[in-house]
């Protein structure tokens, strides 16, 4: 049971489940009330497997994430440890090569090869781009942040590009086609620049363990006050796009939407806006971080609403 609960820790299982969940709520929430009546018989089959995908390739980027970090996290957050501790490094990698290896057999089983195999293709590059990132792009400045970040807005992103042709779906004319595409890039844009907030409070969060091992991460380059700066930058840009997004909405007076938007996520957003100056402490980063995640949470949510509205 011990090792169960380890290998759960290890692969992220909450991550794993924000991540099928945002593609299930895009799919059944956004997709679907847009093209009822239209849909492939085959289209569940496939997104299942889109889905398993996604989940996969992120299960082994965590598993290696961890396998190459264990100096630093020995440091960072000692107590949380799972390789080299309860899993070994030689079991931590087989499992890693394993799930990339249901992820590939997963992205062939979800994306017609003929149709879509540049899908294929990405998933691929995804998880390459997941090696670099553990093995060398997250020590570099900015780098490993926009590799995470625009990988969080691939999860939503190619479960549209997955229904809509790629030709398609850049100025074809359907007038559906544009509405899915607008959305998608709505949420991708937030799990990109919410993402890049996150990682950049993680880097304060773990400066120390960063540094210790020639990390060049924001906080020890540029420095902890141009950090936050940095930060304060990107939370400027996301609270703008979002009341921007509830002006728009309120000619549609979806009053259910707009409460829940303003309260749920950009009240959070607010908040960590508010104490990020005054925050000092591994434990205050910390704090900010997990507010940032459920703002991540809470929007992903607001796709529910589209079931209602659409």
């Amino acid at each position: 049971m011990k090792l169960i609960v380890a290998f759960l820790k290890l692969v992220r299982l909450p991550n794993l489940v924000f991540i099928a969940l945002a593609q299930i709520l895009f799919q059944y929430c956004i997709y679907s009330p847009l093209y009822k009546g239209q849909i492939p018989q085959s289209d569940t089959y496939h997104f299942i497997f889109l889905v398993l995908a996604s989940v996969f390739i992120a299960a082994a980027g965590y598993i290696l994430n961890d396998y190459f970090d264990i100096n630093i996290d020995e440091v960072n957050k000692p107590k949380k440890m799972v390789v080299d501790k309860i899993i070994s490094r030689r079991w931590a990698i087989v499992w890693h090569l394993a799930l990339s290896s249901l992820g590939v057999i997963c992205s062939f089983l979800a994306f017609p090869f003929l149709q879509k195999w540049y899908l294929i293709v990405a998933n691929l590059f995804c998880i390459a781009l997941l090696w670099f990132y553990s093995t060398n792009f997250k020590k570099q400045l900015l780098v490993g942040n926009i590799v995470i970040s625009v990988l969080t807005g691939w999860t939503i992103l190619v479960v549209f590009f997955s229904k809509v042709n790629f030709i398609d779906a850049f100025g074809g004319g359907n007038i559906v086609h544009d509405k899915l595409f607008k959305l998608a890039i709505q949420y991708t844009a937030f799990a990109f620049i919410i993402s890049l907030v996150r990682e950049a409070i993680k880097d304060l969060e773990d400066m120390h363990g960063d540094a210790a091992y020639q990390c060049k991460t924001m906080p020890i380059v540029w420095g902890v006050n141009v950090t936050k700066v940095y930060i304060a930058v990107w939370l400027t840009v996301l609270l703008a796009l979002l009341f921007s997004v509830v002006v728009y909405v309120l000619q549609f007076q979806w009053w259910f939407a707009i409460i829940y938007v303003l309260a749920a996520v950009i009240v959070p957003l607010i908040l960590v806006f508010s104490h990020l100056k005054s925050s000092r402490t591994q434990q205050d980063y910390h704090r900010l971080s997990n507010i940032v995640k459920l703002s991540m949470f809470t929007g992903v949510l607001s796709m529910i609403f589209f079931y209602f509205y659409l």
